[in-house]
């Protein structure tokens, strides 16, 4: 049976624990339903042995209540030990359902994790940059291994127990009943007393539980974002400060969790006390009927040992509702998630690009603003076209637009106002998986993953072969300080590549290019963070990599772009200038500014 990622339809910004009606309290786990239904055959053994099991069970009273009257009122051993072989029987059948049922619910959990955490992964993965900006990734982690880790244990054990003891406490009513009619409207009539003020108290045990793994995800994303930055940390002298910041959100959480708990204890204490109490008053209505003669001795031991067994579930009960209260929370925080509909979508009726690829690209009057708080205008009125084959350099300060420009060719975002074309085509009417697998994308921090070397050439075409692999890394000048590894291709770079210097990196970023023979190249400063050496290294890899494809390149160090087709100055969101090297630095102003300062020409105008 094949995993399905659920769709959901519902606002996660309604989800407010503070103002939901309380019989709703438990709502959030209805979303898991179609997970669990996933599997309708062992879902159906896993019920079939349950009721087995319990109607076992529920038989050993009326068998000891037959073994008393029959055999210990009448001192009769030979009853007694029929009636025990009986027992016996009955106890094996019991077992043998029980290890069954344990085994079915268990399996389901398991499967439901994994359906669960990977409905998760794929809708994050398919959401688009915005909802990242505006969360942290150490609690989207959280939400994602600590919460389906919650909600597995409710699925294989909780929702089992809560299944078997409702089926207990209805099979001992029934039992009761037919024992003693009397005996049972008492316990009717008593019932409600029991199991009100259980069910006002364990309202709050949700809020409570939300508060948990709201404070366990602080910690989490703490962690995270401190643990992937340790140099800086370290370099900073920040560790005494870090540990107290990460000492009080631990103790925020270990505060958040003590209330849950007490809560919990509370509810569990308020259900011992209250069924002890009901137990104490049935034995001595009990003994009352047995003198009355209404009843036998047999008939009032079967009566309070089903009395028992309903008391025992009861409480079984009340704790599997604080812990589905702590589930209806996680729940709650990880549909949230799965609500999320991503802003950035596949069209309804998709445009197909050209093949083979032009490698054209036109921005005409684009308008673009960041959403994350408020609305901050980036770029205005961008317009310049770049044509087949073509290298195109952005220049200008940090915060002009340059790499938002390269973000909204790639749809990261979609612009405000105005249109980007590739190939003729307006990105927003093509399909997103066929949009990006045109461009070819090196970044100035390149992501490198921890696996092997040959792991992260191959990433942006897996099904590439090994000659592959080794052809794109020798264009890319990588093959060399491969060999010199003793495992070669197969030598692990440790997380985000720690093994490797920056120009190794980097050089491996453009192998990934090379092999992804995408024809459209888009490099964001993929040289300004290196030595001389790896710069020119790194340089040489690009220039083989740009051969025949038509490139979009951001770039401080001047040196690098002389010989772009053209090349635009950005201020402020806006093309204040366009031009080549020569052009521009013989028109002064703002690049030719640049260009003084960087190459120190005596020739520049003033």
């Amino acid at each position: 049976m094949t995993d399905q990622t659920v769709a959901v339809q519902a606002d996660p910004s309604k989800s407010k624990p503070e103002t939901i009606a309380a019989p709703r309290k438990l709502q959030p786990l209805r979303r898991l339903l179609p997970f669990i239904l996933k599997y309708p055959i062992r879902l159906a053994l896993t019920v079939l042995f349950l009721l087995i099991s319990a109607v076992s069970s529920l038989s050993i009273p009326a068998v000891m209540g037959g073994a008393i009257d029959q055999g210990f009122i009448e001192q009769n051993l030979e009853n007694v030990g029929r009636y025990g072989w009986l027992i016996v029987g009955i106890a094996a059948i019991m077992a043998l359902a029980s290890g069954a049922r344990f085994y079915f619910i268990s399996v389901i959990g398991e499967r439901v994790l994994a359906d669960l955490r990977q409905a998760a992964f794929v809708h994050l993965l398919r959401l688009d940059a915005r909802y990242f900006d505006t969360n942290r990734v150490g609690e989207l982690t959280s939400r994602l291994n600590g919460d389906v880790a919650v909600i597995r244990n409710a699925v294989g054990s909780s929702f089992s127990l809560a299944l078997r003891s409702m089926v207990t406490i209805i099979g001992a009513l029934i039992m009761m009943f037919l024992t003693s009619p009397v005996l049972t409207l008492a316990v009717v009539i008593a019932a409600p007393a029991l199991l009100l003020p259980l069910i006002a108290y364990s309202r709050r045990l949700r809020g409570l539980s939300r508060k948990t793994q709201d404070a366990l995800a602080d910690l989490s994303a703490m962690a995270t974002e401190m643990l992937g930055a340790t140099r800086t940390v370290k370099s900073f002298t920040q560790e005494t400060n870090q540990s107290a910041i990460y000492d009080a959100h631990s103790e925020s959480s270990y505060q958040a969790e003590v209330k849950r708990l007490g809560a919990r204890s509370v509810l569990v204490g308020m259900v011992i006390f209250l069924g002890t109490s009901a137990v104490v008053f049935l034995v001595w209505w009990g003994a009352r009927s047995v003198f009355a003669g209404t009843v036998t001795a047999g008939q009032l031991t079967q009566f309070l040992i089903y009395a028992l067994m309903a008391s025992g579930a009861l409480t079984n009960v009340s704790e599997v509702l604080g812990i589905l209260q702590t589930v209806a929370g996680a729940t709650e925080r990880l549909t949230e998630i799965l609500d999320t509909e991503a802003s950035i979508t596949d069209p309804d009726n998709p445009v197909a690009l050209p093949v083979p690829a032009l490698g054209t690209v036109a921005f005409e009057h684009v308008d673009f603003g960041y959403q994350t708080s408020g609305y901050e205008q980036v770029l205005r009125d961008l317009d310049f076209t770049v044509g087949k084959g073509q290298t195109v350099a952005l220049v200008g300060p940090s915060g002009s637009g340059k790499s938002t420009t390269l973000s909204l060719l790639q749809r990261f975002y979609d612009v405000t106002a105005g249109t980007i074309r590739v190939d003729g085509i307006d990105i927003r009417d093509v399909r997103l998986d066929e949009l990006r697998q045109r461009f070819a994308y090196v970044e100035q921090e390149p992501t490198i993953f921890a696996g092997t070397i040959a792991d992260n050439i191959r990433f942006g075409k897996p099904e590439a072969s090994q000659a592959e692999v080794e052809a794109a890394a020798k264009a890319a000048l990588v093959h060399d300080f491969v060999l010199e590894l003793p495992l070669g291709y197969d030598a692990i770079v440790g997380e985000r590549g720690v093994m490797l210097s920056g120009g190794q990196k980097q050089r491996l970023a453009i192998a990934r290019a090379i092999l992804k023979n995408a024809p459209i190249l888009l490099l964001d400063e993929a040289t300004s963070a290196l030595d001389a050496q790896s710069e020119r290294l790194v340089q040489t890899a690009l220039e083989r990599l740009m051969e025949g494809r038509t490139t979009l390149v951001i770039a401080h160090r001047l040196a690098t772009i002389r010989d772009a087709d053209k090349i635009l100055v950005l201020e402020a969101g806006r093309i204040i200038d366009a031009g080549t090297h020569t052009e521009l630095v013989a028109k002064g102003g703002r690049y030719a500014e640049l260009a003084r300062l960087q190459f120190r020409l005596d020739d520049v105008p003033a």
